[in-house]
């Protein structure tokens, strides 16, 4: 049957299937499976469960792989669920590594109308997914907060028709959060995800604002929302500069001591100011993935010693590993998870597949852009500037993809990859992003097979 494989070291082979079952061989046992020869009774039953081989004239093992396969790929007919409101690009803060063109707290012209917002609402609801989420960025999000309060009012009267399962989230640094804000959300069930770098003087050093005192304020923000919502209402994302990459343990434990029981371990993406000197990303995918598998191994630690933390993304990878249930991770999915995965209604009206093709275009690259909210949706969605980039990039059948062993936990950035090499599928030898990811999948595999605790809390992870 349809069979990959990936050498791990001179000894041991990982072979998996088209939907990510996968099995750690040794080098002897895999060389019988490939020759046809005579791989041991345990062997051969293991790969016939996981539908990796199959008996001369057996075809349930294809049917019941093709039916995992159709599983996996479901979410397509529901289509675009996440629909992000940039509802100002005004913001307070002057990051390092800001990915659009921030504008002063006095520039209201930058901020999306109740028009926008209400033409934007029709495309939402003309998605056919009945999971809707509504996630409201910026600049500071919080600088428009009457819109916000408008547009999650609006949404709610038209679900009372649509019936949709329909969520709201605030990005936001906290800064200005107040009791107002609080009980509004409070009354709606909104979410809050802000950005917590690590350390006091690590985040203020990537996160600068009048004062000073951004961690402060992060800090004092994520308390005031889980004491009034609730632990589940609010979730911090960090992103690893050059100065982060020697302190993945102090970035860890500062999570840990506010209490947060998640962590996504970001790189820097290719985006705005992150490309200049003073953005902090002059580091390459081979340095991130060391921060990264130290990061991760202070984190097996702590959970080994009874402090309960999660990695964020090898959680996504461990979902993907140890079950068929594809979390739907707008990175690692094929077809690409720009347009029918998740879409951006920029202030200004017009529409772009991804959050990073909206930053594209503040450097003058108007590629991902769909249209505006004054087309249709059918238009929109049927658009070549969407569909090329999904097709091209297509990982069954994208050259370095269609045949690595990892492919199915993996998936397709278009975006990524045009900003970087300039087309969509991207040279994998050169990728950053395949070099990440495969690194990322490798290790995975290995703390697996030769960890029994790594595996069982990569299993736990996979399951939530």
């Amino acid at each position: 049957m349809p069979l990959r494989f990936h050498s791990l070291d001179s000894d041991r082979v990982v072979v998996s299937n088209l939907v990510g079952e996968h099995l750690v061989l040794a080098r002897a046992e895999f060389d019988e499976v490939v020759s046809a020869g005579t791989p041991s009774p345990e062997t051969l039953s293991t790969m016939r469960a996981r539908h990796m081989i199959r008996l001369p004239d057996e075809t349930l093992p294809v049917e019941l792989l093709a039916m995992k396969l159709r599983t996996q790929k479901r979410r397509l007919a529901d289509m675009t669920s996440l629909h992000m409101f940039v509802v100002t690009l005004r913001c307070e803060h002057t990051c390092r590594y800001c990915q659009v063109s921030r504008q002063g707290t006095e520039r209201g012209e930058y901020d999306m109308s109740q028009d926008t917002a209400e033409a934007a609402l029709r495309h939402v609801f003309a998605s056919p997914s009945p999971q809707l989420k509504i996630e409201f960025q910026g600049g500071e999000s919080l600088l428009n907060f009457e819109l916000i309060r408008w547009i999650v009012e609006r949404a709610e009267e038209i679900n009372e028709l649509e019936r949709r399962d329909l969520a709201f989230v605030i990005a936001t640094n906290l800064a200005l959060i107040d009791d107002e804000m609080l009980d509004f959300c409070e009354a709606h069930r909104i979410v809050l995800s802000t950005s917590l770098d690590g350390p006091e003087d690590l985040h203020d050093h990537n996160r600068r604002r009048p004062g000073q005192d951004s961690w402060q304020r992060a800090v004092d923000g994520i308390e005031r929302v889980r004491d009034r919502l609730g632990t589940d209402y609010v979730s911090a994302l960090m992103t690893t500069t050059e100065e982060s990459l020697e302190r993945p343990e102090a970035i860890i434990d500062s999570y840990v001591d506010l209490g947060l029981t998640g962590i996504f371990l970001r790189p820097i993406s290719p985006y705005g100011f992150a490309l200049r000197l003073r953005g902090g990303g002059q580091y390459d995918a081979k340095r991130w993935l060391e921060f990264y598998k130290r990061g991760l191994a202070h984190i097996i630690e702590l959970n080994r010693a009874g402090t309960p933390i999660t990695e964020i993304y090898a959680a996504i990878i461990a979902k993907k590993m140890f079950s068929n249930n594809d979390p739907a991770y707008v990175d690692l999915t094929s077809p690409a998870g720009i347009g029918i995965g998740g879409i951006v209604y920029n202030y200004d009206g017009s529409i772009y597949a991804s959050d990073e093709g909206r930053m594209l275009a503040e450097s003058d690259d108007q590629t991902f852009k769909l249209g505006t909210v004054d087309d249709s949706w059918t238009d929109i969605m049927s658009s070549n500037r969407l569909l090329s980039p999904l097709w091209e990039s297509y990982t069954l059948s994208s050259p370095g993809c269609d045949q690595c062993a990892f492919e199915p936990w993996c998936g397709s950035d278009p975006t990524f990859h045009h900003a970087t090499m300039g087309d969509f599928a991207g040279h994998k030898t050169f990728s950053a992003f395949c070099t990440r990811n495969m690194g990322i999948f490798t290790h995975l595999v290995e703390l697996a097979d030769s960890d029994p605790y790594a595996r069982d809390l990569l299993w736990t992870w996979g399951q939530r």
